[in-house]
């Protein structure tokens, strides 16, 4: 008998029930906040000794209402996901994505020839690179929403390659949650953390560095020895019948496409060059933030030169090229805008969308035929962004609840008498359980920071260790949480059912959270620079 698997509607639906059973239970509950200046952003932080119950709001009929507000909260990542799925659509079309994996796998069997090359794996090279250079984008400007845009191209890479879905999500989503937990420079997490703790700014970075290394050296031995087993054996994959979708859309052979540039494609070379020229213009110095550092460089001209250059090239080959073109520099300016320009998911989804367009007319698409296709990629991503307003849900009804502020002052009185070791392997569970509630670290370090840095200089403590426990807390959970719209997206995207995600995931937790532990024994029985 064939052991039927909840839908991921019904698994986050019963966690929103849960939730309000809990309301039922645990008393209401809240801390007086005020709103401080840190590193030059206003936030809303909690008093200290200011905790005080409330009249219990439980929560009935609110379950469905929860809805409404949880895809009302995460619109942003709703629309941005929809968009995305549009914008891609269009591309895949045009079959620029198929023809860019054919050429990099006809590219990588030439480098197998390399002895050194073929006794290390060409591939294995290849994964670890790519994983490494999100690691480092999560761990400097703490990259996470921007991952939904490239699963999308990563996980039809895993497939042609021999691997499946969750590699493909791995070598983006999963490398820049593991640098993302490094946090080595991320603004968002160590920024605010210190900040709020009066710590120096990004002080204690040399054990910080440490720590990423070693993160890293597990996260990424478990995902190649993952990719192993499935390259050996396909079926072995935990998600074999679901990339089905995948394959069918690697099927087409590149043969049949048929090679050419059209007179439109030039048009669109000639107009995205000019308005790039206008932008470098405006702006000749992009001051591009590095953890407290600033660095001033003529990115966009430089960019802009690259990209007239690289698209000449590849339209006197074939169109194909030159729309890989425009993705390869769409990424090149979305990292300028992320670091340079603070975009966030709005530019980052126009950006894309205008990809999108760009390419489609590039193939001679008319305008009603870009409509008809984004709206059909916009339809086959949608359960993807529905899932993501469900999962919104749970956290509006445990706020509504008024049950947050209570399980976080239980967990802190939780902390008495535990000793130095004890005390903070205790605020690093509380930071891990927390997590699972509210995924956002910025929001998470306003909330539980003027607190734990308090208690920390009650225990004897350095400040310096409890944010590492807010860090490290702050960062594996992100990759299992149903509460974090980043994670439902890109599994959403790469028709991974939460079920097999959590299965898969789950012995990495494991691996994780233990050495996460053993990485803060240091902070508080070692004299550690910053500590």
């Amino acid at each position: 008998m064939i052991k039927r698997v909840p839908h991921t509607f019904v698994i986050v639906f019963s966690i929103i029930l849960f939730s309000a059973v809990l309301t039922w239970i645990i008393p209401g509950g809240t801390f007086d906040r005020e709103t401080v200046t840190v590193n030059g952003v206003n936030r809303e932080i909690i008093k200290a000794d200011s905790f005080h119950y409330t009249e219990q709001q439980p929560q009935t009929w609110q379950v469905f209402s929860a809805f409404f507000d949880g895809f009302r909260n995460t619109s942003e990542i709703i629309v941005f996901i929809l968009m995305i799925g549009g914008a891609f659509w269009i591309m895949n079309d045009s079959k620029a994505i198929d023809v860019g994996i054919f050429s990099f796998l006809k590219f990588t069997k030439k480098l197998e020839h390399w002895k050194l090359v073929g006794k290390l794996g060409v591939e294995n090279i290849i994964i670890t690179l790519i994983m490494l250079l999100f690691s480092v984008f999560g761990a400097v400007f703490g990259m996470s929403e921007e991952t939904i845009a490239f699963t999308i191209i990563f996980v039809p890479l895993a497939i042609s390659m021999g691997y499946d879905s969750i590699v493909g999500v791995s070598l983006c989503f999963v490398a820049a949650a593991l640098g993302f937990a490094g946090a080595i420079l991320n603004p968002f997490t160590i920024g605010i953390a210190q900040g709020l703790s009066n710590l120096p700014l990004f002080s204690g970075i040399e054990y910080r560095l440490f720590c990423w290394l070693v993160i890293n050296l597990a996260g990424f031995s478990y995902i190649l020895w993952y990719a192993r087993k499935v390259k050996r054996n396909p079926e072995k994959s935990l998600v074999y019948e679901d990339d089905a979708y995948w394959r069918n859309l690697n099927a087409e052979k590149t043969e049949d496409v048929l090679f050419h540039t059209p007179r439109r494609a030039w048009i669109i070379f000639g107009l995205t060059s000019a308005a790039l020229i206008v932008y470098a213009i405006l702006f000749p110095i992009s001051e591009l933030k590095v953890g407290n550092s600033r660095i001033s460089l003529p990115m966009i001209p430089v960019s802009t030169a690259a990209f007239i250059f690289f698209g000449l090239l590849s339209l006197r080959k074939t169109v194909h090229y030159f729309i890989l073109t425009l993705l390869a520099f769409t990424i090149v300016f979305l990292i300028i805008g992320v670091m340079g320009y603070q975009w966030y998911v709005m530019e980052i989804a126009a950006l894309f969308l205008a990809l999108g367009v760009l390419a489609g007319f590039s193939m001679g698409k008319t305008a009603n035929e870009l409509t008809k296709l984004f709206i059909e990629g916009a339809k086959d991503i949608l359960s993807a962004a529905m899932v993501v307003g469900l999962a919104g849900g749970i956290i509006v009804i445990l706020r509504n609840g008024q049950i947050i502020d209570t399980i976080l002052y239980s967990m802190a009185e939780s902390m008495q008498g535990l000793g130095k070791i004890g005390s903070v392997e205790m605020m690093y569970v509380i930071q891990n359980g927390i997590n699972l509630i509210i995924p956002s670290g910025s929001a998470k370090a306003a909330l539980t920071m003027p607190i734990m840095s308090q208690f920390s200089d009650l225990v004897g403590i350095s400040r310096q260790a409890t944010v590492m426990a807010f860090q490290l807390g702050d960062g594996f959970t992100n990759m299992l949480t149903p509460t974090s719209g980043v994670l439902i997206g890109v599994i959403g995207i790469a028709r991974i059912p939460y079920e097999k995600w959590f299965k898969w995931v789950m012995p990495l937790m494991v691996i994780l959270i233990v050495l996460g532990a053993l990485l803060l024994i240091p902070t508080v029985t070692m004299n550690l620079n910053g500590f």
